[in-house]
């Protein structure tokens, strides 16, 4: 079944309004038809089948039926904190994050940053990436959408509201005696914990904010023997986060 998120303002009772983009998509791409039945995700992260009542010209009411248990969503909290890419690597990032359990993004300005967002400029990519979110939750069955958090510096980020601190660092893919510290902390997770992944752009980190994140609940942990591009590192987190936590345990 189709899945869409709605907001609290578009829940009355047992009565969902769907209007603009999704509404145009139910009624124009999907055709849908009075009976049809979708899934509906509500904000306090409920989700229920519903039934289409009326398609009007400017929006679609939908009752609730049946609501459904499910259990989606990773665990832990994941947090990628991405330093800023060039190019749509951001949105890639968004897309395929939220496909893999991300629960929120926090764009990074960092010192090897290129790209830099104005004010403007920066409003305009949120509501681009929010979008592109909403779209992958609905796609892959999400129960909640991810946050798209506003831009901050390194130097902004507070570490202590987490559990656990990742940091996807190339040095540590070249050292040949390397022990792995991913795998050690991955056994010190536990449910519900705060985990933050802190991905370096193009240029990777400097060495003040490799100093800057020295902190004991900061750990610096290699991907692999290979160097991974910005965009794929924190993919690579998810992933292994996913297995770890939904399938090994």
């Amino acid at each position: 079944m189709q899945r869409y998120f709605v907001s609290s303002e578009d829940v009355k009772g047992n009565i969902v309004t769907i209007q603009g983009d999704d509404r145009h998509h139910m009624a124009n791409v999907m055709r849908f038809q009075p009976g049809d039945k979708v899934i509906i995700c509500q904000p306090d992260e409920s989700t229920h089948i519903g039934a289409i009542e009326h398609i009007h010209v400017e929006e679609i009411t939908i009752t609730l039926l049946e609501e459904l248990d499910e259990q989606k969503e990773l665990p832990i909290t994941v947090t990628v904190a991405q330093g800023m890419p060039k190019g749509d690597k951001l949105e890639l990032i968004a897309q395929k994050g939220t496909e893999l359990g991300m629960h929120a993004l926090l764009p990074v300005q960092m010192d090897r940053s290129i790209v830099k967002w104005d004010g403007k400029k920066e409003a305009k990519k949120r509501a681009r990436l929010e979008k592109i979110v909403k779209e992958a939750s609905e796609q892959s069955h999400r129960t909640i959408i991810p946050n798209i958090l506003p831009l901050i510096s390194l130097r902004e980020l507070d570490l202590q509201q987490y559990d656990y601190c990742l940091i996807a660092n190339e040095t540590e893919a070249k050292q040949a005696d390397h022990s792995s510290t991913f795998r050690e902390v991955l056994g010190k997770i536990n449910k519900n914990d705060q985990i933050l992944v802190i991905i370096g752009p193009e240029g990777g980190f400097s060495e003040k904010e490799l100093a800057f994140l020295n902190h004991d609940h900061v750990y610096s942990i290699r991907l692999g023997k290979r160097i991974l591009r910005t965009e794929t590192a924190p993919l690579y987190v998810l992933a292994a986060l996913s297995f770890y936590f939904e399938e090994w345990s």
